[in-house]
């Protein structure tokens, strides 16, 4: 019998995701890509004075990749980091119900964007990137909304203080772009570049 299509790199390279994230790692697996191996990067995250949030996510998933990859220079490291915005401005990974709870206020009946920055490194050091910007919209919530969600948990560690896959998509009214970039990595975006590198699917084991 044969086994499942998997996503393979090129001459029998090693594959390494550069992240802690559950998220990603299901996602990565819904394409048949399974990581030979999982290293997240301890990187400093704080943004730096002034610094816009596409400019963030692309030097912070630029920071993580190299990271990594110097300890797995035969492989190829992937990376990601996804920022949610509110025009100039960064929210944070919520940390806290009060921090999760000013993120939420700050949302309700706005727009706001999602930004996804995927950064690859190869053997030998060549470098590829992309980037996926997803906008989002939450209805106008209302204080039970808002306090049944951060009763919810689902907020703990989420950039935005929210979780789209979870009970957040209860209040999205909006949606333009890429569902899986605000899960935590655009996954079209991702096998294109995986792709564009020699990336194939072949069978692999049961």
């Amino acid at each position: 019998m044969s086994g499942p299509l998997r996503l393979r790199a090129p001459s029998g390279a090693h594959f390494v995701l550069a992240s802690a994230s559950p998220r990603r790692l299901d996602l990565l697996g819904r394409i048949g890509l399974v990581p030979d191996h999982v290293s997240p990067a301890d990187i400093d995250e704080t943004p730096k004075k002034g610094e816009l949030p596409d400019a963030y996510a692309e030097r912070v998933a630029w920071e993580k990749a190299h990271a990594v990859a110097q300890s797995h220079p035969e492989a190829f490291v992937l990376a990601a980091d996804t920022v949610v915005a509110s025009g100039r401005r960064i929210l944070p990974k919520a940390e806290s119900e009060e921090q999760a709870r000013a993120c939420l206020k700050h949302l309700s009946g706005r727009r706001h964007r999602v930004i996804g920055a995927i950064r690859l490194i190869g053997p030998e050091g060549f470098t590829r990137s992309r980037i996926s910007v997803t906008t989002v919209a939450f209805k106008r919530l209302t204080k039970e909304d808002i306090e049944t969600y951060i009763a919810s948990g689902e907020w703990d560690g989420k950039a935005g203080g929210y979780a789209i896959q979870g009970l957040a998509a209860i209040h999205i009214r909006f949606l333009s772009g890429s569902h899986s970039n605000v899960v935590g990595l655009d996954l079209h975006e991702t096998h294109a570049l995986l792709a564009g590198c020699g990336f194939r699917y072949g069978e692999g084991d049961a």
